[in-house]
């Protein structure tokens, strides 16, 4: 079976029977099971998309197949489907079975996509390298020593090692385009609000955001496109009208765009990844583009006012898993109190039990405002900033990472180290903008480098338009 790089290979060789769909899945299952050292996914549905696959075939012969038939996609463990399980990669939840499904997999699964898994995350996806899943480290599959990323390593990995087409993930400080930038893929978040949160495990409720790993920019157009807009389960979602994101055009000419100086001149950034953002811009000016540096002063204030505000709706969202409800129960307790103390303390992982803590600190009466209440101030100062070099410009550049992928276990002992590698990360989400990141080079240690592009609120279309044209001129 061949390689396939986008949904459109898959349907004209499934349209020209040069292969079928129950052949492509049983390739996949294959791939599953020859690399399950990756440690990737945590539950793969074999008996069901191999059946699925029987029933899209005959649409496909009979052109009723909707625009996902071909897609054989997995899902973070942190999106429910119902009936399977879901644990945010956590053993508070170990053996917990969704009673429903999320939005995103009903709109996926009525436009006949095959939903071949759940795949690993970090634990609740509190994570920038996929070390914290209670079922272990994913591994990348460019070089199993590195880690892919997180939170979403799981899915970036699944697409990387050609175990499905694309994945889908979620980013609350750039868990999906941080692995998609080791991985060497395409990672999506959408603007906040875009796209239903109904059915996905909480983090920080107002970040997370649901969005595609693919192998192209096209392929994360379409899986926006079926699964972004109005939905009655979530009151925090836009009712604006969602265009056909995947008729991708060639971005107009006297487009303006930003970079930021302060990305490109950090203490802590690869020279590589310096050189490549460099040599793209000379390129994108050499183009007839319009491409000039901004200052964005207050990114060093961006990851810890995202820590912030994140630990503090943590500490929230996870109040309820407290071993009386559902999930995880400890043996050892005796009265309520000990089920609450000893549930929670041998039911997460050292990291979220970490941020829970940082979260309830910054929340306490006497914390509260010299933490919290400033955090949400200087969110706010990050977005109107945002906002205002988005008026002046059509799209902001910068690089997706610091550096490349690196070792299993490099920055696990120290948090700050692990936090910072969100630095390029957090901007979009604290500011509610929609970014991708796609692969811009490769790196001399023959890893991949990425580029963000970061687009106006429900502006995804020009932003999409962009990064495909990025990825068609190298």
């Amino acid at each position: 079976m061949r390689t396939y790089h986008s949904l459109e290979e898959v349907r004209a060789d499934l349209l020209s029977s040069e292969t079928t769909l129950v052949a492509l899945v049983n390739y996949y299952l294959q791939r599953i099971e020859t690399y399950q050292h990756l440690n990737v996914f945590l539950h793969v549905y074999a008996d069901e998309a191999l059946k699925r696959a029987e029933a899209i075939d005959a649409k496909l012969k009979a052109g009723t197949a909707g625009k996902l038939a071909g897609m054989v996609i997995s899902i973070k463990d942190m999106i429910c489907y119902k009936d399977h399980p879901v644990s945010a990669s956590s053993k508070i939840l170990k053996g917990f079975k969704s009673i429903y499904s999320s939005t995103v997999v009903e709109r996926i699964l009525a436009e006949d996509a095959i939903i071949i898994g759940h795949v690993n995350c970090d634990e609740f996806a509190m994570g920038a390298s996929n070390e914290t899943s209670h079922y272990g480290n994913v591994l990348n599959f460019a070089d199993h020593s590195l880690v892919p990323g997180g939170s979403s390593g799981g899915s970036a990995v699944s697409v990387q090692a050609d175990m499905c087409l694309a994945s889908l993930g979620t980013d609350t400080g750039g868990s999906i385009r941080q692995p998609a930038a080791f991985c060497g893929l395409v990672g999506l978040k959408p603007t906040y609000g875009r796209v239903s949160r109904y059915g996905i495990i909480a983090y920080a409720s107002s970040f997370d955001q649901v969005g595609p790993v693919t192998k192209n920019v096209k392929d994360a157009a379409l899986i926006l496109e079926v699964i972004a807009g109005k939905d009655e389960f979530d009151a925090t979602l836009s009712s604006k009208a969602v265009s056909s994101f995947s008729n991708l055009q060639a971005p107009k000419k006297n487009m303006r765009i930003a970079y930021i100086t302060e990305t490109i001149e950090t203490e802590g950034i690869d020279p590589e990844i310096k050189a490549a953002m460099y040599n793209r811009v000379k390129a994108l000016q050499a183009d007839g583009y319009t491409v000039e540096p901004v200052s964005f002063p207050y990114l060093k204030y961006a990851v810890p006012t995202y820590y912030v505000l994140t630990t503090a709706e943590a500490s929230s969202n996870l109040s309820r898993y407290d071993g009386v409800h559902f999930g995880y129960r400890s043996p050892n307790a005796t009265d309520l109190e000990s089920t609450y103390k000893l549930s929670r303390s041998e039911g997460f992982g050292e990291e979220v039990k970490r941020r829970i803590m940082l979260g309830t600190f910054v929340l306490s009466a006497g914390y509260y405002d010299a933490y919290y209440a400033k955090a949400q101030k200087v969110r706010r100062i990050i977005q109107e900033k945002s906002n205002e070099i988005l008026s002046n410009y059509d799209l902001i550049i910068l690089p997706t990472t610091p550096t490349t992928a690196f070792k299993i276990g490099e920055k696990t002992s120290d948090p700050v180290q692990m936090y910072l590698a969100d630095i390029f990360t957090v901007q979009a989400p604290l500011a509610g903008l929609p970014a991708i990141s796609v692969p811009e080079t490769t790196h001399s240690n023959g890893l991949s480098i990425g580029i963000q592009v970061i687009g106006k609120r429900f502006e995804e279309q020009e932003m999409l338009d962009f990064a495909h044209y990025l990825t068609q001129n190298h």
